[in-house]
């Protein structure tokens, strides 16, 4: 049994025991309800699912044979209902909670194939149904938890079969199959022990090689994280010792930080289509998770994953620091959090199961443990006082945890930094941070105290240091409670919560409070109050009390508004104290109470009597309740009564005096005091008793005042003194009960997960109502309750009063009064029962047990209370109608009397709300290395499991009714139930907005728990829309329950309601008003958004004549939407849309469906001319869906030849209808005419890819009812995108595919009607006709149908030349689109040839005439790539290659073409080439390629890598020589020397490098890059060299690959290569390449930290070092700064190394000037050199004070008397070095002599004018 359950008050947790039973009857229910051969019935399945949740949620104790069966029935059904989606979330969901719950225990064999072809056909198809977007959405998240909570269950063998199902997908890395692919196999991928064989050591190298191939993509990224984390998670036997290099320099490089001075993220990302980011997750964060999971099950004794989680932690930690934030600050922050908790679950399992033998030696043992945890603080140091808020909470909360794990390490560096915390003056808000780590690490602090104190062990004095930090932050909490200052004052509350909560109760005879002596605390916890109630005084109300029924008992402040934390501190303070200390506190308590009244602190007081009476009620209420009852009694004394308040003695005199209202300070004070009161006692109990006439006197007093504002605080303290009576709460809930078993001081914290029910219960004692107690209730309820009811009817049916004036009061009185009794009784007032069908009653379905008290009152008072309020409704919408308090309140009853259970659900949803961030304060996690413990889960203190279980009893009683009946056919509500739902209906549609959104609220409830009232609902709600003179608020309020998922689900059931429902919107165009029409069009777009499909039900004639026909009302709908219907256009557009939607659900239904279908597709085909956009729109997305069979298309096999024997025997069920309407004279170019004015071309705005039309003219209400679901997903292009050349096209390929759709439907006759148009619109001069005729002729192109070759030879050829010359410039983007779609694979994967790609391709690659213009040139070439792009590398057929290499000779022979952006265009094409080449060879070695290549035997094909690079080393040369920017003697030189005419380079070399630089720039922007990266290191040379020249074309080109090149990842061969080409241009004789290379080798070397072996990283360093002495003095200051870079991610020898040599080399030279004071002997260059030197080593440290760096410090100081460039090298790096220090400079200066701190303030002080 679970713990909360066995801690149930007795009554109910007796009862829970029947649950296990009931359970076994719902799962046999539920498989009653299905039958295996009608698909339909899985809706009657439905009803159950909400109640097998109520028994997860429960907890309840069920055997797991029933949990079996349930989750394999489930798993049957799930799979048999493919299309009703609605269903498959529903069932979805429930299976994933029951197979997460039970994972352990659960032995299943689940297929993987069916979930995948669920996936494929609902989400990965075009022809998907009409389901809204968002049941979609949703769908989709339900499959891929099902499939991750089944991975578990996949048989061996399932991995094998999974990898080579998804591994042709990622062939091609650059077609989004591959993202789709990568998505695929991270969710599908199963690593349970039945795969484990599948994971080789050749899988795991074909995964790396797999990631590498698109590089800087986080999409792409996260999947193969996520992949290998889970293979190293569950199988830690393999060795990853020599992929350690490899795979921290991923997680390095998955950090988008900016590296020395560089941008802080990927300069250009690979565009991943949308619908694969939203369909797969992790849409493009940094994947922390898969990083940190992945280190820490890395480490294994004796491994080095350790060093290198050392280094990755050195290059990381400084962005932690709070200087350093930015948009990376947040993956940072889930790294850490990730690290600490993985490794808390990693050591939790290892401890758990200790006994499996061969696992011995990979178990993290003690020094493992220390080496992660002093890793970890690094940047725990760092980012504990980060601004940003999520970092400093993260960071107090892994603190926490590993202060558990290694104390000796995490508890003295929390001490210090509590300390400078205090100390600090200027950082106040480290004062928070510090207060809130303590509290989390309150409990490993005791343990540290005390357990060092019982062992006689050396480590005393640390117990002391720990003692006194407890003492010292205790006393400064006192200082910390602070009315200015909210968030400190919190946290310094939750710290005194989290110590008391260690602590046992607080004896006087003992010493026992380790940390401070008894008498101590007396004074501690008089000053603790004193401040509490200065506190108090000073709090000012957060917002103006407004006077309303509905404003809670008080307003509060932010001590109860922004979390629990103050009424937990008082509840468990009051608690801990012994008998003598609580006297003392309750003394001062009463004191102050008695003495102030605080209006703008009601809630804080109350909750601090209430603190006060919840620990000792006898005590308390004597010294609390009493003075204040007997205030309030004698205040009201001498007020003149008015008679409303139940006694009955009221007349017009008694009135009119009574009129004489209280002053406003008495008001006040009486308010006050009953609020206090009412808060006080929500816990007394019995010990009220003794007061019970004081308390009748004092309610009844507060009714009959005049004042409102005291009858609102009397119907406060009403209904707590009924709760406090008769509901069930927890009495010693803060009470310690059981003390640790090895350390007596402190409490014994419980785990949910060790309980047991035979073990002595430490379970709450309830407060179970006394008889006494139960009479006094309805004895309250007798006067205030039943005498309300009489007076309520009397006032409605016998007219009373004369005045209106009285006549509303004391209506407002009555009401309240009935209002607070039931608000305080809550379900203690038994339910109404229900009627049932035959008469015979029945048992309920199944049982929940719960309830909040024990039974008071009848259900006949309940009836009766229902009928009289009935009769009051009628009397108030008729009389008072504008009174809103009345009707709130009205509202307010009809909500407690009908929704049984409904204020329970509340009190537990808010109370939930508060506990959500459930503080690490109160949680021991289960790993505990202080003292042996043998828990199995997190412990929590008694008093916050005792919270949960009251809060579980609160959730039960709300529940234990309210699905009750939903489930049987033969129960309905009683006729109460329907004479209130009557009431509301009509108040939910009244003219007042507060009104309506209340009653609407209660309304849905009521319905939601008995559905037989819907369709009454629905017929109402929907007649008010029809009808034209429904005012306004009528048309709002029915808007706003129709909407609502109640409704919406219903619909798709019930034929009736159904068409009431689309019939009431289409009608209700009458309604002008905005606000009106504004809620129809919402509405209606809801209902498309999570339209589900229809029930088949909706098809079949019913016998009775009451079911409305389906084709009648499909045809209604029809004839609405013809734009003759002078209808407003949006209506014509919601009829087109419903047709759609029907026309879709019936697609399956063999009776309705070809009629109706027929009808639709003509219907829309003739819109495509309509004169409304919006409705035009609709008509492509519907002809997308509609045209689905194409009869002409030709299959693979299926040669032309057969032309005309296919064509007799299959027609299309659509051809005959749709023919008659394109036959007609001019239908297309009118069509286009229409379609030609959707594209809006504008001239600055880039219009998203792929969108439908320009958002300017569409709403997005709009775009959600013209456009579809798979509209968006299986958008094209395929391929990703990233040439910009192309312009914004507004080229829709939904567009081209309707007229592909109407080709392949309707055949060649298609073609003629369409080539007059197409002729004239290609030559038009408007872009947007151009467009229309580009997506037309795409559609037209890639169509495959039979005649398609014979119409290509006669005239779409001559067409394709005609476009490709014309001159004009500004639809060249629509055209290459058009050329892209037309060659675009076929198939869902792109690989089959579409029939007309060779022809195109040779159409293109024939040669031009030789007058066209450079556009035209240009023009050729972007079309080029665009058809490249299209064609799939690894699966070229021979033709292609042979186009591919005839291409590569010419581009290679254009490339110094003197225009710029042919130029360009051509560096696009051939890097689409050569890529496409590359990845060919790479994966296709056999012959075609061979002989392929022998059929052009043409110079440099095969060699055209090495042809470039040798040429670019020549030209770099010889541009470089050309430039007059460097020194002139040297330009003579070489002059003199080489003849003069080598200087002059001639312009097309220049030209050619630009080219080369255009190419390098494509190549990683595309992402195409990881198969030229051997061609990438050739060019880095040139690169580097061209930053600065004469030339700025060139130089910024050179400038871009230069910062492009930066962030590319070099492996193995290439790396070593690399590292020789950089080692050479550091020794360049041209300065600026020597700058230039110093660059690149600051962000190279932090790439590639864990790659480079040793001797390359000393090469490197010692390059560096020979520059620090440069004759070039920018050259110089760069290589120091390079150096410092190295040093603090190096922290190795080399390092410590430079460190020594720079200091003895800098001592020398100092005793040298000493020596002779002249400036004599070295140059200046070794002198600057050596100082710089120093410096570098000061700054590699900004924030630590390591040993060795006084000394540096100190001695860098010394020069700054030295001539120019040393003495400010020196100042700068000083001035640097205190900035960085000057957080911590208080601490860190301890570790400076005298001496060496004044030379330091030597430099930093300005020198004197008179020196």
């Amino acid at each position: 049994m679970h713990r909360y359950n066995a801690w149930l008050p007795p009554p109910v947790a007796d009862a829970t025991k029947k649950e296990k039973q009931s359970f076994a009857g719902v799962v046999s229910s539920v498989k009653e309800s299905y039958s295996t051969d009608d698909p339909e019935s899985v809706y009657s399945t439905l009803k159950w699912i909400s109640v097998i949740d109520l028994f997860i949620k429960a907890k309840s104790e069920v055997s797991l044979e029933d949990v079996v069966a349930l989750v394999e029935f489930g798993l049957q059904v799930f799979n048999a209902s493919q299309d009703k989606l609605y269903a498959q979330v529903r069932w979805g969901n429930v299976l994933v909670r029951l197979l997460n719950k039970f994972r352990k225990k659960l032995t299943l064999r689940v297929d993987w194939r069916p979930f995948y072809d669920t996936l494929v056909q609902t989400h990965f198809t075009r022809n998907t149904g009409p389901e809204g977007w968002r049941i979609r959405q949703r769908h989709f998240e339900t499959v891929t938890s099902l499939v991750r909570s089944c991975r578990r269950f996949f048989p061996p063998g399932s991995a094998h079969e999974i990898w080579s199902e998804f591994r042709s997908l990622l062939e091609n890395p650059w077609h989004n199959s591959a993202f789709e692919g990568s998505g695929f196999v991270r969710l599908f991928l199963p690593t349970n022990a039945d795969n484990e064989d599948f994971y080789s050591r050749e899988w795991i190298n074909e995964c790396i090689y797999q990631w590498d191939s698109i590089p800087n993509c986080q999409f792409w990224n996260s999947q193969w994280a996520a992949i290998m984390a889970r293979v190293i998670k569950n199988y830690k036997v393999k060795n990853w010792e020599d992929l350690l290099p490899e795979l921290f320099s991923r997680f390095l490089n998955m950090f988008e930080v900016p590296v020395a001075s560089g941008g802080g993220s990927y300069p250009f990302t690979i565009d991943v289509p949308r619908n694969t980011r939203f369909l797969f997750t992790n849409r493009s964060q940094t994947p922390a998770k898969a990083m940190a999971k992945s280190i820490v099950y890395l480490l294994k004794p004796g491994s080095l994953a350790q060093q290198h989680f050392d280094k990755l932690v050195n290059l990381l930690e400084q962005y932690y620091h709070p200087s350093n934030g930015g948009r990376w600050t947040y993956s940072l922050e889930r790294f850490l959090f990730h690290l600490v908790y993985t490794f808390r679950k990693r050591l939790q399992r290892e401890k758990e199961n200790p006994d499996s033998n061969e696992q011995i030696e990979l178990c993290l043992g003690q020094s493992e443990r220390e080496s992660f945890v002093s890793t970890v603080l690094k940047l725990i140091d760092r980012g504990q006082y980060s601004k940003n808020e999520h970092l400093s909470e993260t960071v107090a909360a892994a603190t926490s945890i590993l202060s558990y794990v290694e104390p000796s390490l995490v508890l003295p560096f929390l001490v210090s930094r509590f300390h400078m915390a205090l100390e600090t003056m200027t950082a106040t808000h480290q004062l928070k941070t510090a207060v809130t780590s303590v509290a989390f690490s309150g409990r490993s602090l005791f343990y540290m105290s005390l357990s060092a104190s019982s062992m006689e062990t050396d480590d005393v004095n640390d117990a002391d240091m720990f003692r006194d930090l407890l003492m010292v932050s205790l006393t400064n909490a006192l200082l910390g409670m602070d009315a200015n200052d909210p968030p400190k004052t919190l946290a310094t509350m939750q710290l005194i919560a989290s110590i008391f909560s260690n602590m046992r109760t607080l004896d006087d005879d003992t010493d026992n409070l380790s940390f401070m002596p008894a008498e101590r605390f007396s004074e501690w916890l008089d000053e603790f109050l004193c401040r509490l109630f200065s506190l108090l005084q000073h709090l000012e109300p957060s917002s103006v009390l407004n006077e309303d029924v509905h404003s809670p008992a008080t307003s509060g402040t932010f001590l109860v508004e922004d979390g629990p934390q103050y009424f937990c501190m008082l509840e468990i303070l009051f608690g801990r104290l012994s008998r003598s200390l609580y006297n003392q506190a309750i003394k001062k308590v009463s004191k102050f109470v008695r003495t102030n009244i605080l209006p703008g602190a009601i809630a804080e007081v109350g909750l601090l009597c209430c603190a006060c009476i919840h620990s000792n009620p006898e005590l308390a209420v004597n010294q609390l309740v009493e003075p204040l009852l007997s205030s309030v009694i004698s205040s009201l004394k001498g007020i003149p009564l008015t008679g409303f308040g139940g006694s009955g003695n009221f007349t017009g005199q008694s009135l009119n005096k009574a009129r004489a209202t209280l002053s406003p300070a008495l008001e006040t004070s009486i308010d006050y005091q009953l609020k206090v009161l009412s808060i006080a006692i929500s816990y007394g109990g019995p010990s009220l008793l003794h007061y019970k006439d004081q308390f009748k006197e004092a309610i009844h007093s507060a009714f009959e005042s005049p004042s409102w504002k005291v009858n609102i605080a009397g119907d406060q303290v009403l209904r707590s003194l009924l709760g406090s009576l008769v509901l069930y709460y927890p009495v010693d809930q803060y009470r310690s009960v059981s003390n640790h078993s090895s350390l007596t001081l402190l409490e014994e914290w419980i785990s949910n997960k060790d309980f047991s029910s035979d073990q002595p219960s430490m379970g709450p004692t309830w407060h179970i109502p006394s008889d006494e107690e139960i009479q006094f209730a309805n004895e309250l309820l007798n006067l205030h309750l039943e005498s309300a009811l009489d007076e309520l009817l009397k006032i409605c049916q016998d007219n009373i009063h004369s005045d209106p004036g009285n006549e509303k009061d004391h209506l407002k009185v009555t009401l309240l009064r009935i209002d607070s009794s039931l608000q305080g009784v809550l379900s203690c007032l038994p339910d109404f029962i229900p009627s049932f069908k035959n008469g015979k009653v029945e048992n309920p379905p199944f049982l929940i047990a719960g309830a909040t008290g024990s039974i008071v009152g009848s259900t006949g008072l309940r009836e009766k209370a229902a009928n009289i309020i009935h009769v009051a409704s009628k009397y108030l919408l008729e009389k008072k109608s504008d009174d809103s308090i009345l009707l709130l309140l009205l509202i307010r009853v009809i909500e407690a009397l009908g929704n049984y259970g409904s204020s329970e659900y509340e009190e537990w949803t808010n109370h939930r709300q508060a506990w959500k961030l459930e503080s690490v304060a109160i949680m021991e996690p289960p790993v505990n290395f202080i003292v042996p413990s043998q828990s199995k889960g997190k412990k929590r203190p008694r008093w916050a499991l005792i919270d949960k279980a009251y809060m579980h009893n609160t959730w039960r009683t709300s529940q234990s009714s309210y699905h009750l009946y939903r489930t049987s056919k033969n129960v309905s509500p009683s006729d109460n139930v329907n004479l209130l739902m009557d009431d509301l209906l009509n108040l939910c549609v009244h003219s007042y907005d507060a009104v309506r959104t209340l009653a609407g609220r209660s309304l849905v409830k009521m319905i939601k728990r008995w559905p037989s009232l819907i369709a009454k609902c629905v017929l109402t709600l929907t007649e008010n829309l029809r009808t034209p003179s429904s005012p306004e608020y009528l048309v709002l309020g029915s808007c706003a329950v129709l909407g609502t998922q109640t409704v919406l689900k219903h619909l798709t059931l019930e034929p009736k309601s159904f068409s009431s429902f689309l019939l009431g919107i289409l009608l209700s165009s009458q309604h002008e008003s905005l606000k009106s029409q504004k809620a129809i069009n919402e509405l209606f777009v809801k209902y498309n958004i999570y339209f589900a499909g229809i029930s088949r039900k909706m098809f079949r004639k019913s016998e009775s004549d009451s079911g409305t026909d389906f084709a009648a009302l499909v045809s209604e709908i029809g004839s609405m939407s013809f734009e003759s219907t002078n209808l407003h256009w949006r209506y014509n557009l919601m009829a087109n849309r419903v047709l759609l939607l029907l026309a879709m659900s019936s697609r399956n239904e063999p009776t309705m469906s070809p009629k109706i279908l027929n009808e639709a597709a003509g219907h829309f085909l003739k819109n495509l001319k309509s004169q409304l956009p919006q409705t035009r729109i609709l008509a492509i997305s519907a002809l997308n869906m509609l045209l689905k069979e194409s009869p002409y298309k030709l299959s693979a096999e299926q040669q032309p030849i057969s032309a005309e024997n296919s064509q007799e025997n299959t027609k299309s069920s659509l051809e005959g209808t749709l023919s008659n309407i394109f036959q007609e004279e001019g239908f297309f170019s009118d069509t286009f005419d229409s379609l030609s004015n959707i594209h809006i071309i504008s001239d600055n705005e880039n219009s998203s890819r792929g969108g439908h039309g320009n958002s300017s003219f569409q709403s997005l209400a709009d775009k959600s009812i013209t456009r579809f679901y798979f509209d968006f997903s299986s958008s094209w292009p395929r391929t990703p995108t990233w040439i910009s050349l192309f312009g914004t096209d507004t080229f829709y390929s939904s567009f081209a595919r309707i007229f592909k759709r109407l080709v392949q439907e309707c055949g060649v006759p298609v073609l003629l009607s369409l080539k007059t148009a197409l002729n004239e619109f290609v030559n038009a001069k408007e872009r947007s006709k151009q467009c229309v005729a580009a997506e037309a002729f795409a559609g037209l192109l890639h169509a495959d149908v039979v005649g398609l070759v014979e119409a290509w030879d006669s005239w779409m050829m001559a067409q394709l030349q005609n476009i490709l010359l014309a001159p004009s410039v500004e639809s060249i983007p629509e055209w290459a689109a058009c050329i892209r779609y037309a060659v675009t694979g076929k198939g869902k994967y792109g690989i089959k040839v579409p029939l007309l790609r060779q022809r195109i391709l040779d159409c293109l690659v024939e040669p031009l005439p030789q007058t066209v213009t450079t556009t035209v040139v240009a023009k050729r070439y972007s079309f080029l790539s665009a058809a490249l792009i299209e064609v799939s590398p690894p699966r070229m057929p021979l033709s292609e290659i042979q186009l591919h290499y005839k291409l590569l000779q010419e581009l290679l022979d254009n490339m110094s073409h003197p225009t710029a952006h042919v130029r360009e265009a051509i560096a696009i094409a051939l890097s689409v080439l050569c890529s496409n080449i590359r990845l060919h060879v790479s994966i296709a070695k056999d012959s075609s390629f061979e002989s392929g290549k022998n059929i052009i035997n043409g110079k440099n094909t095969d060699s055209w890598d090495r042809l470039l690079q040798e040429r670019a080393s020549e030209l770099v040369v010889a541009i470089q020589n050309a430039n007059p920017s460097d020194s002139l003697e040297n330009l003579a030189e070489t002059n003199a020397l080489s003849g003069s005419d080598s200087s002059t380079s001639s312009p097309d070399d220049v030209q050619w490098m630009e080219t080369l630089f255009h190419f390098v720039i494509s190549l990683m922007k595309s992402g195409r890059s990881a198969f030229l990266v051997d061609v990438l290191v050739g060019f880095l040379y040139p690169v580097i060299s061209l930053q600065e020249t004469s030339n700025k074309d060139l130089s910024m080109l050179a400038k871009a690959a230069f910062e492009l090149l930066k962030w590319r990842i070099f492996t193995d061969d290439h790396l070593r290569k690399a590292v020789s080409v950089l080692l050479s241009s550091a020794e360049d004789p041209n300065w600026r390449t020597r700058s230039a290379t110093l660059t690149f080798l600051r962000s190279f070397m932090y790439r590639h930290t864990f790659i480079l072996s040793n001797d390359e990283k000393q090469k490197i360093w010692k390059t560096v070092e020979k520059l620090l002495t440069d004759n070039q003095v920018e050259v110089r200051e760069h290589a120091a700064a390079v150096l410092a870079g190295l040093m603090k991610g190096e922290d190795g020898e080399l390092s410590k190394d430079f460190r020594e040599r720079a200091y003895t080399e800098a001592m020398k030279l100092q005793k040298r000037r000493k020596q002779r004071s002249s400036s004599g002997g070295s140059s200046v260059a070794s002198i600057h050199g050596r100082v710089l030197a120093l410096a570098a080593c000061v700054l590699s440290v900004p924030y630590d004070m390591p040993s060795w760096l006084p000394e540096h410090a100190t001695l860098l100081a010394r020069f700054v008397g030295e001539p120019s460039p040393v003495k400010s090298t020196v100042t700068k790096a000083v001035a640097e070095f205190r900035r960085t220090h000057a957080d911590t400079w208080s601490v860190q200066k301890d570790s400076f002599t005298e001496e060496q701190l004044e030379v330091l303030a030597d430099t930093s002080s300005s020198s004197s004018y008179f020196a």
